[in-house]
């Protein structure tokens, strides 16, 4: 401790400030806590700043441009559609500035104080801060990491003005005539997704069998027929990148599949393997927290780490990256140290992928299902059987159910198709409360809605579909 450096005490510490680390502040605060949050960049994390939200901004601007373009079917053709894509960049900044300064505005309004720099810990109950004018030491009763991610870089693609990540991707200067992308997974597919919309034309190398390895493969199908159609996608699976090099205006870059080394020119190639979580360097050795050889912190039912002290949360902890399964686990980390009998249960927690058309599950698969000792059944119903959907021009996909033999209970469900980000919610909350397909089927959809797919999926469930014939 320096001359001057009185320590400031504090009830809990929330270091990092994405979506994890600010709900689980104010939480904190709403609980009565004196409650600090530090962060080093922007406030929001990666998902406010370069991950979920201008992704979803620059997907919506290419599936506008792409409806604009094709929508003669319904009798409306647009002639010189264009983009002006330094005004779709700066629309999309004006959505993360809006939302970055409502994250600051909810956190001084709950008493939260924001601290600027960057946190090493000194022992178990304290922790150094450095800002850009200063150190302060600051003590704590307890502490919450929520650090979150970085991406990670491949041998042979180091990252550079034309080989990017994720962030890289969401600025870039213009729209790109042609991209690789690294990485079949959703990150890649959403921005795949959102630059083919746009008119560039996407090579996507996936070493696995299929991309979107994270979901069925009926629904991953679902998405590549879609994207096969437009005629600027091309898709290789079991391929491994060999590696690029950097052109006077761009990249070529090598792939071998089946044992043939192919090579594909493009502007920028875009890397979405996957992310490293951001635990080093700031003094947990120094506390002693347990960590994998990856990096990833182990943590019991409430978020504790091996610490008593010290929770952690989001992509440092195992599980899925992503936003709101961060948010839910600071929350209850928070609610523990109030002494509230708060504790994870993951069933809940859907996936989503912002592809098109959409990807969404919650809970099993049947084959997890199974796997856990459960005999369970899958009822089905298609988008093309709902008016709703025919009426939007979208009727590619499905809504899928997985409810237990015995009861009904609804354990699982996976959706296709267009607005499957929404529509899974419904499902999620049927099974946190213990629902059954009768239940689902009982209840009253608004026509014509989307949401009827799920009724009528429950329905098929029981034996009785009235808009298919069994």
């Amino acid at each position: 401790m320096v001359v001057g450096d009185f320590p400031i005490e504090l009830d809990t510490v929330v270091v990092g400030a994405g979506p994890g680390g600010y709900v689980a502040a104010i939480r904190a605060a709403q609980l009565g806590q004196k409650v600090a949050i530090i962060e080093k960049a922007n406030l929001g994390g990666v998902c406010l700043n370069v991950g979920c939200i201008p992704s979803k901004a620059l997907i919506n601007a290419g599936h506008r441009y792409e409806n604009a373009k094709h929508s003669d079917d319904m009798g409306i053709t647009a002639e010189n559609v264009t983009v002006d894509f330094t005004k779709v960049q700066e629309w999309k900044n004006g959505v993360v500035k809006k939302l970055t300064g409502g994250v600051e505005g909810l956190l001084k309004g709950n008493k939260v104080e924001i601290i600027r720099g960057e946190a090493y810990f000194v022992d178990a109950n304290t922790l150094r801060v450095m800002t850009e004018d200063a150190a302060q030491t600051y003590t704590f009763k307890n502490a919450v990491l929520a650090t979150g991610s970085t991406p990670i870089e491949i041998p042979g693609f180091k990252y550079s003005k034309r080989v990017i990540n994720s962030t890289g991707a969401l600025s870039l200067p213009e729209i790109p005539k042609k991209l690789v992308v690294i990485g079949g997974g959703y990150i890649g597919m959403e921005l795949g997704t959102a630059y083919a919309n746009f008119g560039t034309e996407v090579t996507v190398v996936e070493a696995g069998d299929e991309i979107l390895a994270g979901f069925e493969k009926a629904m991953s199908t679902v998405v590549k027929r879609a994207l096969q159609k437009k005629g600027n996608v091309n898709i290789h699976t079991k391929a491994m990148a060999k590696g690029v090099e950097e052109t006077e205006n761009g990249v070529k870059v090598s792939f071998e599949v089946k044992g043939e080394v192919q090579t594909v020119e493009a502007d920028y190639v875009l890397v979405t393997v996957g992310r490293r979580p951001n635990t080093q360097e700031i003094g947990l050795e120094q506390v002693g927290i347990k960590m994998t050889d990856r990096g990833i912190i182990e943590i019991d039912e409430q978020c504790r780490t091996n610490v008593p002290n010290i929770y952690a949360i989001g992509d440092i902890v195992p599980g899925p990256p992503l936003a709101h399964k961060a948010s839910y686990e600071g929350k209850v980390a928070v609610e523990a140290i109030s002494g509230h009998a708060s504790a994870i249960d993951y069933i809940g927690i859907p996936a989503v992928c912002f592809t098109d058309p959409e990807l969404a599950s919650v809970g099993y698969t049947k084959k997890q299902a199974q796997e856990a000792g459960m005999e369970v059944a899958v009822s089905k119903f298609p988008f093309a059987a709902n008016g709703r959907a025919l009426s939007l021009n979208s009727t590619d996909g499905f809504v899928q159910l997985v409810t237990r033999k015995e009861d009904g209970l609804l354990v699982g469900a996976q959706v296709a198709g267009a607005g499957a980000s929404d529509i899974i919610s419904e499902i999620g909350l049927a099974i946190e409360a213990g629902m059954t397909a009768e239940d689902i089927a009982q209840t009253i959809h608004a026509h014509p809605t989307l949401g009827e797919i799920t009724m009528e999926a429950a329905e098929v469930a029981l034996g009785m579909p009235i808009h298919i014939v069994k």
